[in-house]
């Protein structure tokens, strides 16, 4: 009977110390899940801003601005435009 309650207690004790490493390992991933998650929503918030940035750095306002103040590009009107006729278009063939 000695004997028995001996190797039960040993299992008993096995038992017990394989449920305590379970729920520090269930501890350490689910601390890992969070940190993982914080890291997500940041990039995520990231992602949106960078989103949010290339839609106004692609404005067309302010590309017309910019070529209008730093490069000194001015809209070109009826005055400065010359029409080209097609050499082939001229003698009147077609392509």
């Amino acid at each position: 009977m000695g004997r028995l309650s001996m190797v039960l207690a040993v299992l008993l004790m096995l038992s017990a110390i394989s449920l305590v490493t379970a729920r520090f390992q269930s501890r350490q991933l689910f601390v890992a899940t969070e940190v993982l998650s914080a890291k997500e929503r940041d990039l995520e918030t990231d992602w949106r801003r960078l989103q949010l940035e290339r839609a106004e750095l692609a404005r067309n306002a302010r590309t017309d601005t910019i070529a209008r103040k730093e490069l000194g590009m001015t809209s070109v009107g009826p005055d400065r435009i010359i029409y080209m006729e097609d050499a082939s278009m001229a003698q009147g063939g077609t392509q």
